[in-house]
């Protein structure tokens, strides 16, 4: 152990741990659960009122 020689990166050797068969279905469902958790959060956020007043409405010609 003393002589390794093991040139890879941390991020690297997690992603390997992580693809392997029965961390890559934990890593899957929290990957799902924060795409849920992010996307119902985005959901429920109130828009911003504004108090500009909007432009006037165009009238669209009518033919005779």
């Amino acid at each position: 152990m003393a002589n390794e020689t093991d040139s890879s990166s941390g991020l690297t050797k997690l992603f390997r741990w992580a693809t392997t068969p029965p961390q890559a279905y934990v890593v899957y469902v929290l990957a799902l659960l924060a795409v849920y958790g992010v996307t119902f959060l985005a959901g429920t956020l109130a828009p911003k009122k504004h108090l500009t007043v909007s432009p006037n409405q165009v009238s669209v010609p009518t033919a005779k």
